[in-house]
Order: structure tokens, then sequence, then C-alpha cells
């Protein structure tokens, strides 16, 4: 893929939360790592808001004049495409769905993401999707969802493989060299602060607009 082949950048509308915003940590063990990163709270949004978000990627909204898929609007420079593949048992994104996520970090196509992750948790305490090789945890990526005064404190854990034989001998190995090479790792931690904080911008009035009319 090149620059040519990304979608057109989208109007930046709101500045980008700077990584200085967030607390940043990396842990390893056994071969895996683990990224944590504590947003700076989101104003304005509630746990509600953001379960029913994680829920109700797909679909349209209007921003900066004009009708755009909301995950390009989600950020509006690195986002590629987000597909339901499999919807959950009850239908839509929830527990058991399956997603195809692309995107390029930074829009540099050397550090694209294209994945296919099922969703294991969603709720107003948070949502986790994770990306399984025979079994074997490979990408898992948490967010957990807590009220705070001024909206909802949101902490990210993006696990790169897992404490099985198979990890321990293999799928850690690929995680985090592959997958997620070391500076992928930092450009992704540099973009998850950016969209998560983009949220703040256009979601309460999304939620207010949508929510209730979607199933």
């Amino acid at each position: 893929m090149s620059r040519e082949q990304l979608p057109a950048p989208r109007p930046v509308v709101w500045p980008l939360r700077p990584p200085s915003s967030a607390t940043v940590s990396q842990a390893a063990h056994d071969g895996q790592v683990v990224v944590t990163i504590e947003h700076a709270p989101l104003s304005g949004v509630t746990p509600e808001m953001l379960a029913w978000w994680f829920g109700h990627v797909p679909g349209t909204m209007r921003y900066a004049g004009d009708v755009y898929p909301r995950y390009l609007v989600w950020h509006p420079l690195d986002h590629i495409s987000y597909e339901l593949v499999q919807p959950a048992s009850g239908g839509g994104i929830g527990p058991g769905a399956r997603l195809h996520i692309r995107e390029a970090l930074g829009r540099d196509p050397r550090r694209l993401i294209d994945i296919r992750v099922q969703v294991e948790e969603l709720g107003e305490g948070g949502a986790v999707v994770a990306k399984r090789v025979a079994g074997t945890g490979l990408v898992r990526l948490e967010n957990e969802f807590t009220a705070v005064p001024s909206g909802t404190r949101n902490v990210s854990r993006l696990r790169l493989g897992d404490e099985s034989l198979l990890g321990r001998l293999l799928t850690n190995h690929i995680a985090t060299t592959r997958a997620f090479p070391p500076d992928k790792l930092d450009a992704w931690a540099r973009h998850h602060i950016e969209e998560i904080g983009n949220l703040e911008h256009f979601l309460p009035e999304l939620f207010e607009e949508r929510a209730g009319h979607e199933p």
C-alpha cells in the first residue's frame, strides 16, 4: 500500500491530543509485552456513551460539512476501514462479533494494521477485542471505562502474547516482533491517545442524536 492508496485525509477540526496528555507504561514478562495508557478524562462523555460507541462504530455521521463513515471521523488521518465480518448472536456488535480493522499509523503504509479481531466484552465497564491463533492470545486490546466528575476515565491495555505454552514458544515472539515491533508499538500508542481523545469532540452529540434510533 502506498500513501496514494490511503483514503484522503478528512479535515481535522479539533486539536489531536499529544502523547504528553496520557501516562504510558510498558511491562514485559515471558516474552509478553503489555502497554498501559491512562488517558486524560474524556470531558462530557459517559461510560454509557462509550459502550454505545463501541457497539455502533459502523454507520455514517455529519462532520465538517459533509457525511463520512464514523470510523473515518474517529481518527481523521489514520483510519482506513472498519468492517463487521460476523455479527454477535443477537445481531450487531457485541461479544462474539468479528471485526476487520485497517489503519495506517501516522498515515505511514509501513505501519499498517490490518487485523481481524473478536469482541470479547462490551458494556459500560469497558470494551475488549482480541486476536487469537490456535486458541492462543496474539493481540488483546482492553478499554476500561470509569465515570469521573468531568466525564469518563479510560484506561487502555494492549497485551501482546499470553502465558500459554504456544505463546512462550512461538506466538509471543510473533506478536512483539512482527505484529507490533517496537517502532510500530510507539506509533500505535500515539495513535490510540489521539483516537480516544477525539471521542470527546463528537460522541456526546452523536449519542444524543442516534442512541435509541439504532439497534
